[in-house]
């Protein structure tokens, strides 16, 4: 990209930031743009240079305004900044796939392109919502591959990926076709295909080369409903068996912020009718036996396991191991200083040898 190209987008940005918020200073520009002050008063130059009807008022409260009634047509959308509109509510995605700088300036040139009441209006969604889609409880991926991976899937290049998976072998090499990217709580999958189509998580991707190989895209792939259908399979292949549990009252009540929403719906569709302390019998979905067996432990006393016996018999066994942990042990800094009172301990400091 050419510094004159980079430059004249710079000052129609200038120019859209007046148009869109009235008066900013020197300082504001620069801010918003990311450069120097003295490349702002270059830039404002250029403008007046160019007839533009700009002035600007010095002291605290001035600073550079368009005159009343001027407004630009120069709000033509870049190709990147085009194919980055999608993203604009979403800055995070934005900035992961490199696309951040685009989305802001889409961003810019659609509201100085909108009348002042539906500007005004838009400016407010902005303010008032925002989202955050990371997960609470779980880091950011790391995706070095992200950004080479959206590229090829946006031009249709075949890529060659080494993968890092959890079942054997668990290093893998594989080359595939990029079909699209899935953004799911804050993890980045990529959806290829090489025999068949398949999914990978993008922060697994330890190295991708980018092959001088196009592909064909299939006539009618739909990346929605492929993801759908992706999680209903994923569903159905890690919930390998059925527990039947008891829960408290306040375990039922909190249940839903929890565990995973296949667990809720099937308390609610398979609950008995509440016993004389509240508490319900249901069947519930678990996956491994590992798994099921750490869930259940969690929730303490506010849950019983009925069945399968096997995962009871583990859960008594935890809790008789947690028993013993947790008891006071004879010789604990309590026992011995109660002991130290008793008649016994004194017989024997009396009858200890004394040292010179």
């Amino acid at each position: 990209m050419s510094v004159l190209f980079v430059r004249a987008s710079r000052i129609v940005q200038l120019l859209l930031l007046l148009q869109t918020r009235g008066r900013l200073t020197a300082a504001q520009l620069a801010a918003e743009l990311e450069v120097s002050v003295r490349t702002v008063y270059r830039d404002v130059e250029a403008l007046h240079g160019a007839g533009v009807p700009l002035y600007g008022e010095a002291g605290h409260a001035g600073g550079y305004q368009l005159l009343d009634g001027y407004r630009t047509r120069l709000t033509g959308l870049t190709e990147p900044e085009a194919e980055s509109l999608f993203l604009t509510g979403l800055p995070g995605p934005a900035q992961e796939l490199g696309l951040g700088a685009e989305v802001a300036a889409a961003w810019l040139k659609l509201t100085a392109s909108l009348p002042p009441e539906l500007r005004d209006r838009a400016t407010r969604v902005q303010q008032r919502f925002h989202l955050d889609a990371p997960s609470w409880y779980a880091e950011p991926d790391d995706t070095p591959a992200l950004a080479d991976a959206a590229d090829a899937v946006w031009r249709e290049q075949r890529i060659e990926i080494h993968y890092h998976r959890w079942r054997a072998p668990t290093e893998v090499t594989r080359t595939v076709d990029p079909y699209g990217l899935v953004l799911k709580a804050g993890r980045w999958y990529l959806i290829a295909a090489s025999k068949r189509i398949s999914t990978y998580r993008v922060s697994q991707i330890q190295s991708l080369t980018v092959l001088d190989e196009g592909f064909q895209r299939p006539t009618g792939f739909d990346l929605a409903a492929y993801w759908q259908s992706y999680l209903a399979d994923f569903d159905a292949r890690r919930h390998e068996d059925t527990a039947t549990i008891r829960l408290s009252p306040d375990l039922r009540e909190r249940l839903v912020d929890s565990v995973e929403p296949a667990i809720t719906r099937a308390v609610e569709e398979t609950a008995s009718a509440p016993d004389d302390d509240g508490w319900v019998t249901a069947v519930v979905p678990i996956e491994k036996a590992d798994h099921a067996h750490r869930l259940f432990l969690g929730f303490g006393a506010d849950v019983e396991v009925l069945s399968p016996a096997s995962l009871r018999e583990r859960i008594t066994a935890s809790v008789a191991a947690l028993a013993r942990t947790y008891a006071v042990p004879a010789t604990s800094p309590d026992t011995a200083h109660r002991a130290a009172g008793t008649p016994a301990a004194a017989r024997r400091r009396e009858n200890r040898p004394v040292r010179s």
